[in-house]
């Protein structure tokens, strides 16, 4: 138990922010978690299993929930975190709602948001009613059903890795670290639901970050026979009976394809969060070259802020998966004590 008891603020009530809030509260600190959406949980709320073992998503949501049931966390829903600027020892914080409060440090947990993949208009997304995004095939599997728009069971999927990131033409240099394993734990969830379903990655490299997801990508191909072409769709279209048309090249074989498909899904990345761009603006708090926000320093104080007291939790500093954004999270917390005990 921390043997000194300070408020801190949480903005964000994702991964990041429920273990962060969970943590401090822990150690005998007040907590106010501030969260913009009606329920806490962030993008997690929407996954239906998780890479590498495909464990139910419902057991860390399950976590996190347990993590914040603390007497010592005031949670606050459907409100941002607007402004924060240093007052003396404490941080003023604004709150859209139009309140203010005040604390003895903060952390910074507002998250990412998914790519608008209308932005890549060649892919038909929102033209075509069988382009869909990752996120909503998570929504098929939480409702137990995958078919087309019309209610048929597709007997060939096509999934697209890197829509909005390792893009220039949409200002998105950067890679967002989950889309590939993403892909290949999708591609098997088809495989096993949809057992005479063809399934087909489309990919520019596959970038395996974490422990088994390299084991994974093989068990897909040995076991559940993804089908996985190195090129990049450069169009896709309807035909007349309404199936998915789309052109690519396969880099290896050095040939171009043109394939029809029942479904295509597209592998969005993720961007700084619009509240969270908002409060760095408002703020001043710097950001990157790929608009996340700048840390202190990116080899030992990536939690760390530009404004005293202030610290950086989970995606909103860079792409990042589950596992790393509950570790950030804990780190971050880790800085705030030190912080607090010390100043």
């Amino acid at each position: 138990m921390s043997t000194v008891t300070k408020h801190v603020l949480v903005a964000g009530g994702g991964v990041a922010g429920m273990e962060a809030a969970g943590a401090l509260a822990e150690l005998g600190h007040r907590v106010t978690l501030i969260e913009k959406d009606q329920k806490p949980g962030g993008h997690l709320k929407q996954w239906h299993a998780l890479f590498p073992d495909r464990r139910p998503a419902d057991e860390v949501r399950k976590y996190l929930s347990r993590r914040i049931d603390n007497r010592n966390i005031k949670l606050f829903t459907g409100v941002s975190v607007e402004k924060v600027k240093k007052q003396g020892h404490d941080l003023h914080i604004e709150l859209s709602d139009g309140s203010a409060l005040t604390a003895d440090a903060a952390i910074i947990a507002t998250g990412f948001d998914l790519f608008d993949a209308r932005r890549k208009e060649e892919y038909g997304y929102g033209i075509y009613d069988n382009v869909i995004t990752s996120a909503e095939l998570e929504d098929m599997f939480n409702a137990g059903r995958i078919t087309t728009a019309d209610g048929r069971k597709p007997s060939r999927i096509g999934l697209v890795h890197c829509v909005g990131s390792r893009d220039e033409k949409v200002n998105n240099n950067h890679c967002s670290k989950v889309c590939c394993v993403t892909a290949v734990k999708q591609a098997v969830e088809i495989r096993q639901k949809l057992p005479s379903c063809e399934v087909f990655c489309f990919y520019m490299d596959m970038r395996m970050y974490g422990p088994y997801y390299e084991e994974l990508y093989r068990e897909s191909q040995e076991v559940h026979n993804v089908n996985y072409i190195r090129g990049k769709v450069s169009e896709a279209s309807a035909n007349i009976n309404n199936r998915l048309v789309i052109k690519v090249e396969d880099t290896l074989a050095g040939r171009p394809l043109r394939m029809e498909l029942d479904m295509l899904v597209l592998m969005v990345g993720m961007e700084m969060s619009q509240a969270g761009t908002r409060l760095a603006e408002a703020s001043a708090l710097g950001m990157g070259i790929n608009r996340f926000l700048e840390t202190g320093d990116h080899h030992y104080g990536n939690n760390l802020g530009h404004v005293k007291g202030l610290f950086y939790a989970g995606t909103c500093t860079a792409p990042m998966n589950i596992t790393d954004t509950i570790s950030h999270a804990r780190a971050a917390v880790t800085e705030t004590v030190r912080y607090l005990t010390t100043r």
